[in-house]
């Protein structure tokens, strides 16, 4: 009953002067709403029906997707190796983070308010920073990875099925130390602007709490972006180069092509590599309005309004949606075996069988695989 009546004033309080949007919240979330908030009036219902809805595909999308993934890619043989480990972490991040977020936005969209407790809210926006820094961290590795094998080729250290897990673990310990920070005390988790999800708390001016979401950003936005930038850019170059010398070669030994099996399994590395590139600049898309919300909070830069900070959380949370779509489309190996499971999926033709799967032929030589 109490939620019912939460629910009840909302559509006749939209537009009356004297309720703002933190009035609608539960008594017992009042402590943890910065006063910033109370300028501003409930938002339009119609908004909160339409959040609700496209929280709801975008679970269903993710969730289904990423499950798809880690299925496919943890019970086909072919595919159990140490580079599609990140593959699979990724989608688990991705899966956990939807598993976590959709279903407890989709219920306080319908209330039009927070109505969960503090308890869940903490929970909350814990889970939405571990999970999207563990994705970020794991795409980074999947540049490195790249790196490895097309830039230093068989002068590159092979991966092991070792390395890659002590990768991951050394990711989900990472993603879980500036996770828990905020619990003790450094910075603080909050309901965001319209009061339906929970996040860092970007408004507060304090220089403690700042400094949380200044140096979050350098480590967690900043730093695995100029990695990965630079692994594609010597990716880029490393394939460019060769591709040119290739030509020069043919044309001095008058041929068509001097390509080989070797040279082929190049082919695909680049080309998977480009699949990670998208992937990776999918992630950033979707995680830099949020980026630029909490700066504007933490610089005072521009007005944030409830509407504008909650679509930039739901935007952020688009990029476990992207993943799945992206590697399903563009992995021949992953196609093959995802058509083998479910025929009904299957629209087109046969993919190559012969075509190189995420590891490349170079590691795959190296290890023994």
């Amino acid at each position: 009953m109490a939620l019912q009546r939460i629910n009840e004033p909302s559509f006749q309080a939209y537009g009356v002067g004297n309720l703002t949007v933190v009035d609608m919240i539960t008594p017992d979330m009042q402590h943890l709403v910065d006063p910033y908030w109370n300028q501003f009036p409930p938002m339009n219902p119609l908004w909160h029906g339409i959040l609700g809805f496209f929280m709801t595909v975008l679970g269903i999308m993710s969730i289904s997707g990423n499950f798809v993934v880690i299925y496919i890619f943890s019970t086909t043989k072919s595919l159990r190796t140490p580079s599609n480990l990140f593959v699979v972490n990724l989608a688990i991040s991705d899966f956990l983070m939807m598993c976590c977020m959709s279903p407890a936005m989709v219920i306080n969209c319908y209330y039009e308010t927070w109505v969960l407790g503090p308890l869940m809210c903490q929970l909350y926006a814990m889970f939405g920073s571990l999970f999207g820094c563990a994705s970020i961290w794991t795409m980074t590795m999947i540049a490195f990875d790249r790196y490895n094998v097309i830039v230093k080729g068989i002068a590159g250290k092979p991966l092991t099925n070792g390395g890659a897990l002590a990768r991951v673990a050394g990711i989900w310990l990472f993603a879980t130390v500036w996770t828990v920070a905020p619990l003790f005390g450094w910075n603080r988790y909050v309901p965001e602007g319209n009061m339906t999800a929970c996040g860092t708390d970007y408004i507060n001016q304090e220089w403690l709490s700042r400094s949380y979401i200044l140096v979050y950003a350098i480590f967690v936005y900043y730093a695995p972006l100029f990695l990965i930038i630079y692994s594609y850019y010597y990716i880029i170059k490393a394939v460019s180069e060769h591709e040119k010398a290739m030509r020069e070669q043919a044309k001095k030994m008058n041929v068509a092509s001097l390509r080989s099996a070797e040279d082929a399994n190049k082919s695909a590395e680049a080309k998977l590599a480009k699949v990670a590139l998208v992937t990776i600049s999918l992630w950033f898309m979707a995680w830099t309005p949020y980026l630029i919300i909490n700066y504007a909070g933490v610089f005072q830069t521009m007005k944030l309004s409830p509407l504008s900070t909650i679509w930039g959380s739901v935007f952020a949370k688009c990029n476990a949606v992207y993943n799945p779509i992206v590697y399903g489309i563009s992995h021949p190996k992953y196609r093959a075996a995802l058509f083998e499971r479910f025929p009904c999926l299957k629209c087109g033709d046969d993919p190559q069988p012969n075509v190189s799967d995420n590891q490349s032929q170079a590691t795959q030589e190296k290890t023994g695989a």
